[in-house]
């Protein structure tokens, strides 16, 4: 990931780092969820898929999921008191808090097990407005022109009629962002939310004059992204990371 004072690649000034007093960020993406496995065998189904029915703050986690969020446990609880988070601020979805329980049991006994949280609705997954939970293939069966407008519109701008675009995702977590850094100066801070709010995040951090992507950079499900601070600005320094998925003692770097 760029740092916040790169220059673009067309040679504009480099992005003007907000302020943020916080002493360090951490952002988890949920684990699977169960609308992740709908999806992908929408994908394989082809013209015969469905949308996912329900409603998408209710989805909940796999059982891969699950195991997922116990090895972001895992390494919660590796991290050292002192180094590691100490305020959790947790998407209200239903995927989100449960990430979030399933970590805190893990790390039952541990230092990371009794950290406060709170909820805050800015960090809510991207709304689709008329096509929630309609995976992509779906859309492309059912409503191809509004398909063959997200392509054209681009996946960071397009709004699908009565939800979000991207750019609106940013707009909430800029707010959040810098309440949050008001109200907790000197917090090493854990966000359990969604991959938009987290790719949002990365957006908004980078700074004023930051260059929009054309496509969403990939947030893997129980991925782990981290964020310095010194009290005065938030420096990225991992991206994704998913080392403690594969690491039976749940370490991994200093994600």
């Amino acid at each position: 990931m760029g740092q916040p004072h790169t220059a673009t690649p067309h040679g504009s000034p480099p992005a003007l780092a907000p302020p943020c007093g916080l002493g360090a960020l951490w952002a988890v993406r949920h684990g699977q969820s169960t609308a992740n496995v709908a999806f992908a065998a929408a994908e394989r189904a082809g013209r015969d898929a469905r949308p996912v029915p329900g409603r998408d703050r209710d989805v909940p986690l796999s059982a891969a999921g699950s195991a997922q969020a116990a090895a972001l446990g895992r390494w919660l609880a590796g991290r050292d008191a002192g180094t590691g988070p100490d305020l959790v601020v947790c998407s209200p979805y239903a995927r989100a808090r449960q990430t979030w329980r399933v970590m805190a049991d893990t790390a039952a006994g541990t230092y990371g097990a009794g950290l406060p949280v709170v909820l805050d609705e800015r960090l809510r997954d991207r709304e689709m407005g008329v096509y929630e939970l309609w995976p992509p293939r779906v859309l492309r069966d059912r409503a191809p022109e509004e398909a063959a407008r997200r392509e054209r519109t681009g996946e960071w701008w397009y709004r699908p009629p009565g939800g979000e675009a991207h750019t609106d995702v940013a707009v909430r977590v800029r707010q959040f962002v810098t309440e949050l850094g008001a109200a907790a100066p000197g917090r090493r801070v854990l966000l359990v939310a969604h991959d938009a709010v987290i790719v949002a995040l990365r957006h908004v951090l980078t700074g004023i004059g930051a260059e929009a992507p054309d496509r969403p950079p990939p947030v893997p499900n129980a991925s782990v992204s981290h964020w310095r601070g010194d009290g005065r600005r938030l420096t990225a320094a991992v991206w994704g990371d998913t080392a403690h998925l594969a690491a039976p003692d749940g370490g991994g770097r200093d994600g």
